[in-house]
C-alpha cells in the first residue's frame, strides 16, 4: 500500500473538526479532533477518535460522558487552543465560559452546535488512536453553520505527536 496515496485521499476529504471535552474524578480535559462520524440513526449513536497521546484519552478512559463541540470556519482560535496545547501542562479550560449541566463534562457555552454522549463502548485495536462510541443524550444547534475544516487549521501544530501514545505490551 502507498502511504503516501492514502494520505492523498484523506486530505481530500477535508473533514471538520469537533472538540471533545469530558472529565473524571473532578479532572476536566478536552481536545481537538478530526476523527469522528456518526454511527447509528436509531438509537443515535456517534464516534469519534482519541490520539493515546493525549491527555484527553487517559481522562476518558474514566469517563461516562463527553461533549462533542462542532466548530464553526468563525472558531480557528478555539482549535488552536484545544490543538496545539496540552492538557498535561495547560488547564485549557482557564478563561473559557463552562456550563455546568447534568453530565458533568466540560460544555463550552460560546458554543452552541453540540451533544453530549454516553459512553457505550471504546475500541483499541491496536492503533495510535481509540474510537469511543457514545449514545447521544442531548444535542443542540444554532441553526445552519459552516464547519471548520481541517484544511483551515493546516498551520496548527498538534501538542502531541503519534509516536507519543502509550503502548501497551
Amino acid at each position: 500500500m502507498s502511504k503516501s496515496a492514502f494520505a492523498r485521499l484523506m486530505t481530500a476529504e477535508n473533514t471538520s473538526l469537533i472538540v471533545v471535552t469530558t472529565a473524571a474524578d473532578e479532572v476536566p480535559a478536552g481536545c481537538l479532533v478530526s476523527y469522528h462520524t456518526q454511527a447509528s440513526m436509531t438509537p443515535q449513536h456517534y464516534n469519534f477518535w482519541l490520539s493515546k497521546a493525549n491527555h484527553t484519552y487517559r481522562v476518558g478512559l474514566l469517563a461516562t460522558h463527553f461533549a462533542v463541540h462542532f466548530l464553526t470556519n468563525d472558531d480557528l482560535n478555539l482549535a488552536h487552543h484545544f490543538g496545539a496545547h496540552s492538557g498535561q501542562q495547560t488547564d485549557k479550560f482557564t478563561g473559557l465560559d463552562v456550563q455546568p449541566n447534568d453530565y458533568a463534562v466540560p460544555l463550552l457555552a460560546a458554543y452552541p452546535n453540540r451533544m453530549i454522549v454516553e459512553q457505550i463502548s471504546m475500541l483499541d485495536d491496536g492503533g495510535d488512536h481509540v474510537c469511543v462510541t457514545g449514545r447521544v443524550v442531548a444535542a443542540d444547534s444554532a441553526g445552519h453553520f459552516t464547519p471548520l475544516r481541517l484544511s483551515d487549521a493546516g498551520d496548527l501544530a498538534p501538542a502531541h505527536d503519534n509516536t507519543e501514545r502509550i503502548i501497551r505490551p
